[in-house]
């Protein structure tokens, strides 16, 4: 499964260094990053750097940072034995029938006209969608992987079944578009980037069919996320706040409006703070509108299976905190972070993968080997695929004198060798 990871990010590094002609002291002046980093990272001193500093190196390097990082490039087998398909998944998204559509001289842009043996109703594709999206949220990326391109072609056949019914179909481009968003995102964890942004855009075409403006609004912020995970961290932001924009709510707006708009406003912080120091006033400009909306909401809600409200603000402020390495700030956010059971378990492991970051930085390793191991216990399956996760591990792995002791058992099970 864990292809991308069975090299480090130094030796990574160092071949691309290399292949582009540059000594590590032009790197580091190119990418405006210390030259003792890139050394010890090319050295394997260290397994990871702050977000920006890989997102500066990458730009620097001419690559997206899912090559720089590494990625898992296929699903890891289920228990059961079955074995999902990444190509499976992108056949799904784009299937070639749409180009012999094209090629026949069919330019409508609708799904292709294969008959399906059962057009699905649009209530049992509703119900798919949310039992697809609950497993996401969950972190079971194997069983996402194997349901999700049925659902996309169940979603196409609905399309194409219900041409008479405006509402079925319109129905019908509305969980499309929401199930190409989740494609997306599980794409990116996968590191194929142009097939995730082939999802958004058929996505964005959905929505619109959809004729859901909230369902763009979200769509929005997924792609959002994709773009900064790819580092193309201005092109988020951009993405973010054009939509934020479009949105502009006011005292009286409805809590569906705040949460999306405070969902965007988030993208695009975390856009910002991948970009640097110079960014920083923006971001917790950025921050202090979305806890706004969050309070003027007054609860945590979850809107097209993205949570926002009072508990999501308050973790990004610690994510925000870590990226900027204000460690001791973050920790003492972090304890005040409210009714965190209500976060999906990725979500809530990911607050403890931050929260071990930032004890890692102030040398507490043994209280980021715990909050690692909360956060397996949130997403065991989500957190062989993470790859800040699994960095974290092996840089405190390197560090760990023990031959045997939870850290080691960590590692072992995230199939990380010291």
């Amino acid at each position: 499964m864990h292809e991308g990871f069975e090299t480090s990010i130094g030796d990574r590094l160092g071949r691309l260094r290399t292949r582009r002609g540059l000594t590590q002291e032009q790197l580091a002046e190119l990418a405006e990053v210390c030259v003792d980093t890139v050394r010890k990272l090319e050295q394997n001193r260290r397994q990871t750097a702050r977000m920006a500093t890989l997102n500066q190196l990458a730009r620097a390097l001419d690559v997206d940072l899912s090559v720089l990082v590494g990625s898992p490039v296929t699903f890891e087998a289920r228990p059961d034995g079955s074995a999902p398909s990444v190509l499976a998944l992108r056949r799904a998204v784009s299937p070639v029938d749409d180009l012999l559509d094209c090629a026949g001289g069919d330019t409508d842009g609708e799904p292709d006209r294969q008959d399906p043996e059962e057009p699905p109703t649009v209530g049992a594709l509703r119900a798919s969608l949310r039992a697809t999206e609950g497993t996401r949220r969950a972190g079971r990326m194997s069983e996402v992987g194997s349901v999700l391109p049925q659902l996309i072609r169940d979603a196409r056949a609905a399309v194409r079944a219900y041409e008479s019914s405006d509402r079925d179909r319109t129905t019908a481009y509305a969980v499309l578009a929401e199930a190409y968003q989740v494609a997306a995102t599980t794409l990116t964890a996968l590191g194929n980037p142009d097939a995730a942004f082939t999802a958004m855009e058929r996505a964005t075409d959905a929505a619109r069919r959809a004729g859901d403006p909230q369902l763009e609004a979200i769509g929005a912020a997924t792609l959002a996320w994709v773009f900064t995970k790819q580092g193309r961290l201005e092109d988020a932001e951009r993405v973010a706040l054009a939509q934020a924009d479009r949105i502009e709510p006011t005292f009286r707006s409805r809590p569906i409006d705040l949460s999306l708009w405070g969902i965007l406003l988030l993208r695009a912080a975390t856009a910002l703070v991948r970009q640097g120091e110079r960014h920083y006033d923006r971001v917790d400009e950025l921050l202090r509108m979305a806890s706004a909306a969050a309070a003027g909401i007054g609860r945590d809600r979850l809107d097209y299976a993205t949570p926002f409200g009072p508990t999501n603000t308050a973790v990004a402020k610690v994510n925000f905190q870590v990226e900027m390495d204000r460690c001791a700030p973050a920790l003492t956010t972090a304890r005040t972070v409210p009714d965190l059971a209500s976060l999906p378990p990725t979500w809530r492991a990911r607050f403890h993968v931050d929260r071990a970051l930032a004890h890692a930085r102030l040398d507490q390793d043994e209280a980021a080997t715990h909050a690692l191991l909360t956060a397996e216990r949130d997403a065991p399956e989500w957190m062989r695929y993470h790859g800040t996760a699994r960095r974290l591990v092996a840089d405190l792995h390197t560090r760990e004198r023990r031959r045997t002791s939870p850290l080691t058992e960590l590692a072992d099970r995230l199939h990380i060798e010291r």
